[in-house]
This record gives structure tokens, sequence and C-alpha cells, in this order.
């Protein structure tokens, strides 16, 4: 009989920045990130520009794999985020978690092939508390899903996206972070762990 070997912990020197943060600080098991001010990740689409700036902490993810971050933060200026940043190369990369627009918290995906689009929907309810977001590689798709950390029934994981996404590229992700409107946004990860693809697709 054999035994699984996830969820697999990923270590937090396992992983490459995309962009140098403002502060990076170890807590015991727990990564403490301030982002650089007007950090950010976007192209193209709608607004007329583009932005490279944002904190990825970046490990490889294969198909048939899926990572998941845990994190805590004070979501309060224009476009705080958090979550994790998938990226093939400079022009093919996904961002998803949280994000904190027009006074309320959201939760969605940019996904960029060239150009971004951005998906987004509220979830006040999650404000203050522990979430979890998670990706999953497939052959041809990534499958987002987060929610509240160890969530009580109710609060079961719920689809953020399903996006399109070259299973033949090789692709990293990770950790991410970003503050285009201020500095001083602290993000405190308390776990970063491989474990296998989701199953069920919904």
């Amino acid at each position: 009989m054999s035994t699984s070997i996830f969820p697999r912990p990923i270590d937090w020197a396992e992983g490459r920045w995309t962009h140098e943060p403002a502060a990076v600080e170890r807590r015991g098991d727990e990564l403490v990130v301030t982002a650089v001010e007007g950090s950010d990740a976007w192209l193209r689409t709608a607004y007329g520009f583009e932005h490279a700036s944002e904190h990825g902490l970046i490990a490889p993810l294969p198909v048939g794999r899926a990572m998941e971050v845990e994190f805590t933060a004070d979501f309060t200026e224009q476009f705080d985020q958090a979550g994790i940043f998938v990226r093939i190369d400079a022009e093919r990369w996904i961002k998803s978690g949280v994000e904190f627009c027009d006074g309320e918290l959201g939760a969605g995906a940019v996904v960029t092939d060239r150009r971004s689009d951005w998906s987004v929907g509220a979830v006040p309810e999650w404000s203050g508390r522990r979430l979890v977001i998670r990706v999953s590689r497939g052959e041809d798709a990534i499958t987002v899903r987060g929610g509240v950390a160890g969530g009580a029934a109710g609060e079961a994981m719920r689809l953020l996206r399903l996006a399109p996404f070259d299973g033949a590229a090789d692709a990293a992700a990770g950790p991410l972070v970003a503050a285009p409107s201020r500095a001083g946004l602290t993000v405190v990860f308390h776990a970063w762990r491989m474990t296998a693809a989701d199953a069920s697709i919904h």
C-alpha cells in the first residue's frame, strides 16, 4: 500500500522572488512580507498601462500538482492584494487571491496571456481572517480555489477561476503580495505547501 507524500510543506528558502519586497522577515515558521509602494502586475488591457513589479515568491509547479498559501493581512487601501502568483514568463502568468477594491475585500484572479483580464467577487466576510488560496495545475488549465483556512461547515473552499494554461510550459508559483497605492502593506504568510491537484473541477 502506497503512502501519499502530500501535502508537503515548502520551505520559504525554496522560492525566488520575481521582485524583491520592501522587507522580509522570518518569524518562526511564518514569513512576514512588506510590499513596495506601487507594486503590481498588469499587462495592457483597458487601463493603458503595464505593471511588472509584484512580489511573487515562486517555485516549480508541475502538471498534476497544486500549491496552497495561507495568510493574514490588514487590507485597507485601494488594491492591497495577496495570494498566489503563477508564472510561465513575462507575458503568461496568473495572480489569484484577495484584493481590497473600492472599500471592500474581493476574491478573484487576473489571468494574463499577452493581455490581462480580471474577475472578482466581494467577500467581506473574509476580512480579518486567516485565508487560503489554492491553484491546481492540470494538462491545459489552472483551477483556483479560496476560502477561510480551516473553515467551519458552510465555509468550504469556493471556486474562483478555471483558466486555460499551457501544460507543456515550465511554470512556477508561490506567495504573492502587491500594494499599488501605498507603502506599508504587510502580509503574514503562515504556510506554503504542495498538494495533489484537485480531482474535481467544480
